[in-house]
């Protein structure tokens, strides 16, 4: 009889040529086919049979799907997230917006909260999970990403304090009847056309949510310009960048007569250009 530590093995080999995390896809993927988790399939299921079923996952992850579609779900804050897709898969650098919320706001709590270009709610649900009297509204311009955010929500117990409208900056009279807000999250597609990505992400990620233009770039210059009006007075806004987009979405923060700084990920990495409306400071808190 194969057991589960020996399939493991075989998974874990035939994975390796094309993951850097081979033994951790095997697991996760075993552990989702048992409907067990990864921790109670190592401590009490190494010697049962595993199901049928594991080998066409495992297929999946070597053709270089992402463990996140094939298990339907990834964690991100603390949540456990639905996925497909529709969305993003929701990374921990993106992590970064919340924590410097919480740090920027942590003496005075987010009553609104708007997360654009929302995807699966990720940051959105975070967000209403560190203040619990918050509302917030979430805008996507597709409607199949809505509807995965919309689950979360629901799933999450949080639909109450959550509204998600199909809404895109590129168009005009997008934010008309938004309102304004205490804070801002986005992150916005900022790759470049020309980028060369992993397979995993070029072939299974929406593309609509990843490109931004030659220079990545596109999206910052819509969408910038437009936060004055959607900012309370006291509110600010938190962008993702790429790592190496920092001076340039500043300088779009700037032009548009707000005041903008910088911020880094857990590697050091810079993540995150907090941005406030005009005649307002950033205080250092």
């Amino acid at each position: 009889m194969t057991t589960v530590a020996a399939a493991l093995v075989a998974a874990t080999q035939r994975l390796t040529p094309g993951s850097d995390t081979a033994r951790l896809d095997a697991e996760v993927l075993l552990a989702h086919a048992m409907g067990v988790t990864r921790s109670q399939l190592i401590l009490r299921h190494m010697h049962d049979r595993p199901p049928p079923g594991y080998a066409a996952l495992v297929e999946r992850r070597r053709a270089h799907e992402p463990v996140a579609y094939i298990i339907g779900h990834q964690e991100f804050w603390g949540l456990d997230l639905q996925v497909s897709p529709a969305v993003l898969i929701p990374r921990g650098d993106s992590e970064t917006l919340i924590a410097v919320a919480a740090d920027r706001l942590r003496h005075r709590a987010p009553a609104r909260v708007v997360d654009l270009g929302t995807g699966s709610g990720a940051l959105l649900l975070a967000a209403l999970t560190q203040w619990p009297n918050a509302q917030a509204i979430g805008t996507d311009r597709s409607d199949a990403a809505l509807a995965v955010a919309r689950a979360n929500a629901a799933q999450l117990g949080l639909a109450s304090r959550a509204r998600f409208i199909a809404a895109d900056w590129t168009r005009h009279g997008w934010s008309v009847d938004l309102g304004q807000f205490d804070l801002v999250l986005a992150n916005p597609p900022y790759v470049e056309t020309t980028a060369l990505l992993d397979t995993s992400v070029m072939a299974f990620e929406p593309h609509g949510a990843l490109f931004a233009g030659p220079d990545g770039l596109d999206d910052y210059r819509c969408l910038i310009p437009q936060l004055q009006s959607l900012l309370a007075p006291e509110g600010i806004a938190l962008i993702e960048i790429g790592w190496q987009q920092g001076p340039a979405v500043i300088a779009l923060a700037q032009a548009a007569g707000m005041t903008a700084k910088l911020h880094t990920d857990l590697a050091g990495r810079p993540r995150a250009v907090e941005i406030v409306a005009e005649n307002a400071e950033i205080h250092e808190v």
